[in-house]
């Protein structure tokens, strides 16, 4: 289905995105497609919201009434894109201008592919899980955020050690003293946590993945875990740490609360106009040796 409405997300410090961007406006509006930029990216690049694109809050209400997100940028930027689209359920389609952007759908030197694709109704949905993160003192909610990639639970003090104790599904299962833990989805698999030694998860798996950073501790592996499972970490008093969400999202969190993590009811989603499986994918943005294969090529 062509989209009659479609939000742009780039990252107008960028020269090249914003080169890009006119170029996509300019094939959008041509195809009769309304434009919307969010007011912090129209305040950058005045030039996108004029003539006849809407000018949108810049919060996680700027997807309303559309019917696609398309990003220019790097996985920072479609991050900051899944913030606006999340709470309207839209798609959202990554052009890659980054260095690794494993979020991002084409690259961009198929940006001209990517807007036929989206004029045509070319494109397919993809569903991916969220995290629910929420922070508990004395069993009272202080704070409550949300991650596509993962959070992670990291020490202030760089001279100190943080020490929790982990909890699976209401059952404790070891005390880290640690520099901090990741917590992530499939998605976020080949970022923080793949950095700290996690495991690499396709994406049409799903799991909560567990990975702590630098612990001190005889059982301190990487957990894969059930989607219904409730992930605890709770911070002993003489820790003080700080909580991440997709490196966008910062809180502060206090010794002796309780930090619980488990699957969002609400998924995001993704545009897809490529059908290539994910181990390829895998392939290209890691530059894997693949020579002398010789398996099946159909």
């Amino acid at each position: 289905m062509k989209p009659s409405r479609v939000l742009l997300t780039i990252n107008p410090a960028r020269e090249e995105a914003r080169q890009l961007g006119a170029t996509v406006i300019s094939a959008l509006r041509e195809a009769g497609v309304e434009i919307v930029v969010a007011a912090d990216d129209a305040n950058l690049w005045p030039e996108a919201a004029q003539p006849g694109a809407s000018v949108a809050p810049a919060d996680d209400h700027a997807g309303d009434g559309c019917q696609l997100v398309v990003v220019l940028g790097g996985d920072g930027t479609i991050l900051r894109a899944a913030e606006r689209a999340r709470f309207a359920g839209v798609p959202i389609l990554g052009v890659n201008l980054g260095h690794v952007g494993f979020l991002a759908e084409a690259e961009s030197e198929d940006a001209v592919a990517v807007v036929t694709a989206i004029v045509n109704g070319e494109w397919t949905v993809e569903e991916r899980m969220a995290l629910d993160v929420r922070v508990l003192v004395n069993g009272v909610e202080q704070h409550r955020t949300w991650a596509l990639n993962e959070i992670s639970v990291e020490k202030i003090a760089r001279e100190h050690m943080i020490d929790l104790v982990v909890e699976i599904d209401g059952r404790p299962l070891s005390n880290w003293g640690c520099d901090g833990v990741v917590c992530s989805t499939p998605t976020g698999s080949t970022a923080y946590g793949f950095s700290a030694g996690g495991p690499v998860v396709w994406p049409e798996v799903s799991a909560i993945m567990v990975v702590p950073l630098s612990a001190h501790a005889l059982f301190a592996r990487p957990l894969v875990v059930s989607p219904l499972s409730v992930v605890a970490f709770e911070l002993q008093t003489s820790s003080h740490a700080v909580l991440s969400a997709d490196g966008r999202r910062m809180l502060d969190v206090q010794g002796g609360s309780r930090i619980e993590v488990r699957r969002a009811e609400q998924s995001i989603k993704f545009a897809r106009i490529v059908t290539a499986p994910f181990t390829d994918r895998l392939v290209a943005k890691f530059d894997l040796p693949v020579t002398g294969w010789r398996g099946r090529r159909d």
